[in-house]
């Protein structure tokens, strides 16, 4: 990577994608595949579509950053990247086919797009969940990113219709996007078949979960998070497309189980009277919408937060303000590492700490410089006290910590928490 052009590595994707398309027999023409893009949302929309679905008599078969399912059966990503390379999704897609998937999701991604892992792909469906300026500096700033995003709807408004039905309906190619999205229009100027945009009002956020409309139907969902009622409009929009009627569609939301380490309680931490989430969240935007879960917890002690700042070499410029929020938000703050790569992690750590500290956390007193992410978790456990909140973030249910010279070791916070909440 440090010697071959960054052109030459791309080709090489390129060729692999096509590979994998020969090898596996183009399995994508004998699925209906669904596309989910966007800056964030991705891997939660995918795991409430595929239970959607799944409720109304699809088998299913998806690909995201949490989890690659095929037809019941899960395994958590391991793999430290959404969209597979060396053939790999091919070898999924055709996995599916072989067990009478009809249906394939797939979480396709700027980086992959531009690393071509999204050729020989005929997608059916594209959605976009939003769109705003996060993982911009990989892509040299936001229009980049932007045009990495709109690529791919053009990419899937020129694949070839398929002749096959599902369920005796002609599907054609469609792309959904979300209304509140400004570029809205751009990304609905190619040639679909079906042009959808999906919005949802009157959210309501209880202590028992979401209560929204979509196209003036009641809905309710068991979760957390307004961003996750923006989710489920559209998933609904995507069922709605395939025929699906209204009432499987509302029957399936209400008995929504949420996706591996997103907004993950560990349990094992009620009978010591704190409670441990676990979840995702790794930029400004997104920890910003934890907060607002938060709040409806009502949480009567400390909140005591571990975060970090991932992609050593890469996205500096969210490093202080995740910093800054997380010291306005938490009454301790714990920075420690996560995924740094080639990069020092020391330096990346003194960077968020250095933006708690601008908002008042002081250095060994309320917020806590803690190398090992290990440590820093049995710190945050063994500060609980009756009452408390710990939140671990950045993570989720990842299974693999990326540290240098392209080394991973196995990792996965919500049995680290475990593993201390025995002793």
């Amino acid at each position: 990577k440090k010697i071959i052009p960054k052109k030459l590595l791309k080709l090489r994707h390129f060729f692999w994608s096509w590979w994998g398309s020969m090898k596996y027999h183009h399995p994508s023409e004998e699925l209906l595949v669904i596309g989910v893009t966007g800056t964030s949302g991705k891997t939660s929309t995918i795991h409430f579509l595929r239970q959607v679905l799944e409720q109304a008599g699809y088998k299913v078969g998806s690909l995201s950053t949490a989890d690659f399912y095929v037809d019941g059966k899960l395994k958590l990503n391991d793999q430290k990247m959404t969209m597979l390379g060396k053939m790999q999704i091919q070898k999924y897609l055709r996995e599916m086919v072989n067990k009478k998937c009809e249906i394939a999701i797939v979480e396709t991604t700027s980086e992959g797009y531009l690393q071509y892992r999204h050729r020989f792909i005929n997608y059916d469906i594209i959605l976009l969940t939003n769109l705003y300026p996060e993982h911009i500096e990989a892509h040299g700033g936001f229009e980049n990113y932007k045009a990495a995003k709109l690529g791919i709807f053009e990419y899937v408004s020129k694949s070839k219709v398929k002749s096959q039905k599902i369920k005796d309906k002609n599907i054609g190619k469609i792309a959904i996007v979300n209304g509140k999205n400004e570029y809205v229009g751009k990304f609905l100027d190619y040639n679909f078949d079906q042009k959808i945009k999906f919005s949802v009002v009157n959210i309501e956020t209880k202590k028992e979960g979401l209560n929204f409309k979509v196209d003036n139907i009641k809905y309710f969902a068991p979760l957390y998070g307004q961003h996750n009622a923006e989710n489920l409009a559209g998933v609904i929009a995507v069922a709605k497309s395939l025929g699906v009627d209204n009432e499987k569609i509302k029957q399936a939301i209400s008995k929504l189980t949420s996706p591996p380490g997103r907004l993950e309680f560990i349990l094992e931490a009620n009978k010591f009277g704190f409670q441990v989430i676990v979840d995702y969240a790794f930029e400004p935007v997104a920890l910003q919408k934890l907060y607002e879960v938060v709040v409806l917890l009502e949480i009567k002690g400390k909140i005591i937060h571990v975060c970090g700042s991932t992609g050593g070499g890469r996205d500096k410029d969210r490093r202080e303000p995740i910093g800054k929020l997380v010291g306005e938000k938490a009454n301790i703050v714990i920075v420690t590492n996560e995924d740094p790569y080639d990069e020092n992690p020391t330096e990346i750590i003194k960077q968020v700490s250095t933006g708690a500290q601008k908002v008042g956390k002081v250095l060994n007193k309320d917020l806590f410089e803690v190398l090992d992410r290990k440590e820093a978790i049995e710190k945050a456990i063994m500060m609980a006290q009756l009452g408390d909140l710990v939140l671990i973030t950045g993570k989720g249910s990842e299974q693999k910590m990326c540290v240098a010279n392209g080394k991973m070791i196995d990792w996965d916070d919500r049995e680290v928490v475990r593993q201390f909440l025995q002793v």
